[in-house]
C-alpha cells in the first residue's frame, strides 16, 4: 500500500510539470490590428488588414482573421504596418565621415573599438526599422562582420539579419589607404587580387571566412585626383563572379564607370554599386538581365555636405551626376536597389536614402517597395520582405502613411524581428 501511494503521489506531482511542456510546445500568437497594411507589392495600402502571427512566421493576413483562443491582441491605431526593410548597402564597421576620415578609420582605430561601434550601429539600425542588412565590406576589419552575424543571430546583441561579404575584393594597388614610401606594406580596406587564379583564390577564402556575398571593385581610382577607371579584366570579373555563384553566393560590383558597368553586366553580377556614369545603354543592358541598381544618393550627398555644400537648390557635381544616373535607370526600367552606403552617413538614418530616391523622382511608394520586396529578390531572400503568410515576421508600423510621405518613417511605433518585438 506504502508503495502504490507513493506512486500515485509521485504521478501527481509529475502533472503540473508535463502539463507546461506540452504547452510551450504550442508556438505564442499574436495578432496585429493596424488602421492598414502596405505588403510590400502593392503600391495601395490595404486598409482595415490584421496580421496573424505565429511564433517567428506570419499565419494568415488580410479582414477580419479568424483568430486562436489564447491570441494576444495588439491594437495599432493610426499606424501603417509594413515589412521590416532591408538596408541593401551598408558598412557598420564605417562611422561617418565628418566624425574621422576613412584612412585613419582604417589605419588607427583598434578592431576592439571598431567591432563594439559596429554592434552599436547595428542595434540603432534595427530600432530604425531596417531587420535585414547587407553589409558590403568591413573596410580594413578583416571578418569581423562574421563574428557579428553571429553574435546577433546567438542573441548576444541586437541587430538586423545580416548579409555579410567580409573584406571586399579589389585589384592590385587600385584600393587604400596610399599616399606611404612606395615598398612599405600598408593595411587595405580591402582584399587585393590580380589575375584570373588570384581573384578565383580570394573570392573562396572570403566564402570559407564565412562570407554571404562577394563584393567586387570593377573600377577606381589609382591615384587621389585621378578619375576611375576599370580595374579587372573582363576575364577576371568572369572567373570571379562564375567562382561566386557556383558556390552559391550573389555577386555586388561597386562600378562607376560605364566600361566598368559593362563588364560586369558581362560577367552576370546580381547588383551594381553606385554607377555614376551609367548611360541609358549600359543601363538597358542591365534591365535586360534583371540586374539591380543601388544608386547611394545619400552617400554622394553627405560627402557633399562634409565638402561644404549646403545649398540644396544647386547641387556639386557629383550629386547631380548621381541623380541623373538613377533617373535614367529608373527609365529604362532597371530593378532599383534600396541602399544608401551608410557608414559614410550616421546609422539609423538609412531611410535618408529612401528621402534622396523620392526626391530624384521615384514615387514614395515605389521607394518602399525597393527597401522590402525588391531587395529581397535582388538579394535572393525568398523568406522576407512581404506581409505574406507563410514568410518571417519581420515586421514595422510607422504613424501615418508612408506610401503617400515617407517622413511617416521618422515615427516608428514598432519593431518585430522574428515575431519577437524589439522596440
Amino acid at each position: 500500500m506504502k508503495a502504490l501511494t507513493t506512486t500515485a503521489l509521485a504521478l501527481v506531482l509529475a502533472l503540473p510539470a508535463a502539463a507546461p511542456a506540452t504547452a510551450s510546445a504550442e508556438p505564442a500568437r499574436t495578432l496585429l490590428r493596424p488602421a492598414q497594411v502596405f505588403d510590400g507589392t502593392d503600391p495601395a495600402p490595404h486598409p482595415g488588414w490584421q496580421v496573424l502571427i505565429e511564433g517567428d512566421r506570419i499565419a494568415a493576413v488580410g479582414p477580419n482573421l479568424a483568430v486562436p483562443a489564447g491570441t494576444a491582441t495588439v491594437d495599432l491605431p493610426g499606424q501603417t504596418l509594413m515589412p521590416g526593410m532591408i538596408e541593401g548597402h551598408g558598412h557598420l564597421f564605417l562611422h561617418p565621415y565628418n566624425e574621422t576620415p576613412w584612412d585613419d578609420q582604417v589605419l588607427h582605430e583598434p578592431l576592439a573599438l571598431r567591432t563594439i561601434r559596429a554592434a552599436k550601429a547595428a542595434e540603432t539600425t534595427l530600432r530604425a526599422g531596417f531587420t535585414t542588412e547587407r553589409d558590403l565590406g568591413t573596410e580594413g576589419a578583416g571578418y569581423a562582420d562574421v563574428g557579428l552575424r553571429k553574435a546577433i543571430d546567438n542573441g548576444i546583441t541586437k541587430g538586423p539579419r545580416l548579409l555579410v561579404a567580409t573584406r571586399a575584393i579589389v585589384a592590385q594597388g587600385a584600393y587604400g589607404p596610399k599616399g606611404f614610401e612606395p615598398g612599405v606594406v600598408v593595411p587595405q580596406g580591402a582584399e587585393e587580387a590580380s589575375g584570373v587564379e588570384g581573384i578565383v583564390r580570394a573570392v573562396r577564402n572570403q566564402i570559407a571566412a564565412g562570407a554571404d556575398v562577394v563584393k567586387l571593385y570593377a573600377d577606381y581610382h589609382y591615384r587621389p585626383g585621378e578619375p576611375s577607371l576599370p580595374t579587372f579584366s573582363q576575364a577576371e570579373m568572369d572567373a570571379a563572379v562564375a567562382a561566386a555563384h557556383d558556390a552559391g553566393r550573389t555577386v555586388a560590383v561597386h562600378a562607376v564607370t560605364a566600361e566598368g558597368i559593362r563588364r560586369a553586366i558581362a560577367a552576370g553580377v546580381d547588383t551594381i554599386e553606385h554607377g555614376d556614369e551609367g548611360t541609358p545603354a549600359v543601363f538597358k543592358a542591365m534591365a535586360a538581365k534583371r540586374i539591380a541598381y543601388c544608386p547611394t544618393l545619400a552617400a554622394s550627398e553627405a560627402i557633399a555636405r562634409y565638402r561644404g555644400w549646403t545649398d540644396p537648390e544647386h547641387p556639386p557635381a557629383g550629386v547631380a551626376e548621381s541623380r541623373a544616373a538613377f533617373r535614367t535607370a529608373m527609365a529604362a526600367g532597371v530593378p532599383i536597389c534600396m541602399g544608401g552606403d551608410v557608414g559614410v552617413f550616421a546609422h539609423g538614418d538609412n531611410a535618408s536614402e529612401m528621402r534622396a530616391m523620392a526626391a530624384a523622382g521615384m514615387p514614395p511608394a515605389q521607394v518602399l517597395i525597393a527597401a522590402t520586396s525588391g531587395n529581397a529578390q535582388a538579394f535572393h531572400l525568398t523568406d522576407r520582405g512581404a506581409v505574406k503568410a507563410g514568410l518571417l515576421a519581420d515586421l514595422i508600423a510607422v504613424e501615418g502613411d508612408p506610401t503617400r510621405d515617407l517622413s511617416a518613417l521618422a515615427s516608428i511605433k514598432l519593431v518585430m524581428k522574428g515575431g519577437a518585438v524589439v522596440r
